[in-house]
């Protein structure tokens, strides 16, 4: 079977019609099996490792992210975007065809894709918000504030469906879904009503801006949870804040509802492999500290 995505004009694709596949990964090391490998191949592995997770190798996804997870969910994470979900899986499939592959134990998995939310607003939409919040078609502020808008839009977009990753340290993951429960379903309010909802949660997560980065993915039709939200930050206690402020916008308090969260800090692979003690000094990872 060919993995090459079909000719440009074809009705079938694996590639989407916009944005990339995302899918967040985990694992962790059987630590019996990994005793029981020979010191030799243990170091011979590693470089293999580091090869397969190298962001800037011949057949890395788009975007490839590696880190170190905190507590027992898992040793190590990883998040990777491309159009094709086969250059995805091929990062899985060549760590577990590799030589530490029978010690690679998969604990997680979020498979989704990158979009532009309904809820982002056109211009014109963000121009009639700016009249229904009082401003003055005719006044400067309200051109002002259009304008401004007007020139970011493009960029967000962007960033939405093809993003660059942060250079920040720390990131959490979680997968959430809308509530359909009697008096608190989400899918049965209307367009309006879900818009303004999450126009109070967006102004929430702006004060945030310059500290916190976020990326909401959608998997509604494609895995267990209906969306992915994956957050950077500057510092861990920025990610709790962030988390908190946000649970009393209506929008999350009353009809959102949480996966796991996977709380990890960004790392080289070589990072990652001498922090979890496999092969070469095995020294804790001390460089974000």
């Amino acid at each position: 079977m060919s993995h090459a995505p079909p000719e440009s004009g074809s009705e079938v694709s694996f590639v989407p019609t916009e944005g990339w596949h995302c899918s967040h990964l985990y694992y962790r090391f059987d630590r019996a099996a990994l005793a029981a490998m020979p010191a030799a191949d243990v170091q011979a592995s590693r470089q293999e490792i580091i090869a397969v997770l190298d962001s800037a190798g011949p057949d890395a996804p788009k975007r490839l992210q590696t880190s170190i997870v905190a507590g027992h969910k898992a040793d190590f994470g990883l998040m990777l975007l491309d159009p094709s979900p086969f250059v995805i899986d091929g990062v899985h499939q060549r760590l577990m065809a590799s030589r530490l592959g029978p010690v690679l134990v998969p604990t997680y998995s979020f498979v989704s894709l990158t979009e532009v939310s309904e809820y982002v607003p056109t211009v014109e939409q963000y121009g009639q918000r700016l009249v229904e919040e009082g401003e003055d078609p005719n006044g400067p502020a309200y051109k002002a504030k259009l304008k401004a808008y007007e020139s970011r839009e493009e960029m967000m977009r962007r960033q939405r469906l093809t993003p660059e990753l942060p250079p920040w340290p720390n990131t959490c993951f979680y997968p959430m879904n809308k509530k359909r429960e009697v008096g608190e379903n989400w899918f049965l309010l209307d367009f309006p009503a879900r818009g303004k909802l999450m126009a109070e949660h967006g102004r929430s997560g702006m004060k945030f801006g310059g500290r916190v980065t976020q990326l909401i993915t959608v998997a509604v039709g494609l895995d267990d949870w209906e969306w992915g939200v994956t957050l950077w930050a500057r510092n861990p206690a920025m990610l709790k804040e962030i988390v908190y402020t946000m649970r009393f916008d209506e929008a999350s308090a009353r009809y959102a509802q949480f996966g796991p969260f996977y709380m990890s800090y960004v790392t080289t692979p070589a990072e990652m492999l001498d922090h979890c003690r496999v092969g070469a000094g095995a020294n804790d990872f001390k460089s974000q500290m």
